[in-house]
């Protein structure tokens, strides 16, 4: 845990999710007086078990010195909370748990890497971490990837280096994290309804880069206009990372990234397969080496990386058919990443659709044989797949989706991909795409042993 000071007056926490309750952990055990709220139960009786003063604080922060929100609470769009709202009445800071991190750093040989993007930032970070650790250097993963950053433990014997995941919603939160790395892999629309439009959305993105300090360093994907909007906004020198034939200082050709003649071959690491994945690693790279680490030592890394859990992650085969697990697939930039690396496909698809449907995904959809329809965006997305020449079935749940699937890959007579590729958030059946990528594990385990003839 990382120990943070005792703040004057009494800290409310908004928002108990898995952050929310680290937070109120750490505020306690510095001595800090804590008044916590969530509308769950169930999580206001953790936050009073740690010791918490357990008050709804929508529209009574009386004693409060400053607000702690979560990120899943809407700060501006579609429009402020209701706390939000009564905490600027009142003058009240509201800050994030990565600013209580910057004070929790104070004193500490610590060094920040915080990396972001639409998609591939979690592949980014675990790969940046698993280099970083291979050198031998004393690192911890955390933030929008699963560790809240308050659960991050230091090694006082050694120069720490923090590798954190951000998302737009944290960096939103943002004041005061000191960033010695800041990465961008890349920018799709997501999110749209919390920034307002799309121009807002990459104004949070950019606004990361605020916080690196002067002697620090600024990794970005290149390959879209938008990012190279915000490079061309910015009046310091950036890392370019090319993989679609721009001008950049790491660029990716013949399944090789290169950079200052170092040449980094992926075209044998299977959990490092297509050209997103090569966009991933040329961020870990950059990063790797401005921390020192010798080219071989990241060469046998790159080699040794397992691959993230529900990103194209190759659950097993049955017979000819091969089971991926892409749940994290969330949006359709993410989903058309994945369905271009496979041939083949037998596609579950669908949940709580973002604003954008599966516009985008038309260039993709060539090696799909079949789409298998869930949740709530199973109808419209049914509507948009017909007019390409793609059939689909409408099967309302995941599990049902699987069945109908596996029916007909395990029909062929050739090789083929059965894949959960959702393109949507998971809101409307699971709690989180965790979750669901785990139902869909649980349940192609299962199929693999039965006898399905």
């Amino acid at each position: 845990m990382i120990n943070l000071p005792k703040y004057k007056g009494r800290v409310g926490v908004f928002g108990l999710g898995k952050s929310g309750l680290s937070t109120v952990r750490a505020l306690l055990a510095a001595g800090n007086k804590v008044t916590a709220w969530d509308d769950n139960p169930e999580q206001q009786r953790r936050a009073a078990d740690m010791g918490a003063e357990v008050k709804d604080l929508t529209f009574n922060m009386d004693g409060l010195t400053k607000l702690i929100l979560s990120p899943g609470v809407p700060l501006t769009h579609p429009q402020p909370h209701d706390i939000v709202k009564t905490a600027k009445a009142l003058g009240i800071p509201i800050e994030g748990d990565m600013d209580l991190l910057c004070d929790g750093l104070e004193g500490h040989a610590a060094r920040v890497v915080a990396i972001t993007g639409t998609n591939g930032k979690s592949t980014t970070t675990a790969l940046t971490a698993h280099i970083l650790r291979a050198a031998g250097r004393a690192t911890q993963m955390g933030g929008n990837i699963g560790v809240p950053v308050l659960d991050l433990t230091l090694d006082g014997s050694a120069e720490n280096i923090l590798v954190i995941e951000v998302s737009s919603y944290q960096i939103d939160l943002l004041h005061r994290l000191r960033v010695d790395v800041a990465a961008l892999t890349n920018i799709s629309p997501d999110h749209l309804d919390r920034h307002g439009s799309m121009g807002g959305y990459i104004s949070a993105k950019a606004r990361l880069f605020d916080f690196v300090i002067d002697a620090g360093l600024i990794l970005m994907g290149v390959d879209g206009s938008a990012e190279r909007g915000i490079v061309e906004g910015l009046d310091r020198a950036v890392t370019r990372v090319a993989t679609t034939g721009q001008d950049g200082d790491i660029r990716f050709e013949n399944g090789c990234l290169i950079t200052d003649g170092e040449i980094f071959d992926l075209s044998q690491v299977p959990a490092l397969s297509g050209r997103h994945n090569a966009q991933n690693a040329a961020v870990a790279i950059g990063v790797a080496r401005h921390f020192g680490v010798e080219s071989d030592c990241i060469r046998a890394a790159l080699s040794s990386f397992p691959g993230l859990e529900h990103r194209m992650q190759i659950v097993g085969y049955k017979d000819h058919v091969c089971f991926v697990n892409d749940s994290k697939a969330t949006n359709t930039e993410a989903a058309t990443h994945a369905l271009r690396a496979f041939n083949n496909i037998f596609w579950i698809a669908g949940g709580r659709s973002k604003s954008t449907g599966l516009a985008g995904i038309e260039g993709a959809i060539g090696a799909v044989t079949k789409a298998y329809l869930i949740g709530e965006a199973q109808t419209s997305f049914a509507e948009f797949l017909s007019p390409l020449g793609v059939s689909s079935e409408i099967c309302n749940t995941l599990d049902n989706a699987i069945r109908a699937a596996s029916r007909d890959a395990l029909q062929q007579s050739h090789a083929a991909t059965l894949m959960l590729s959702p393109a949507c958030a998971s809101f409307d059946q699971f709690a989180n795409f965790e979750a669901r990528g785990q139902a869909f594990i649980t349940q192609v385990e299962a199929i693999m042993r039965e006898d399905l003839s």
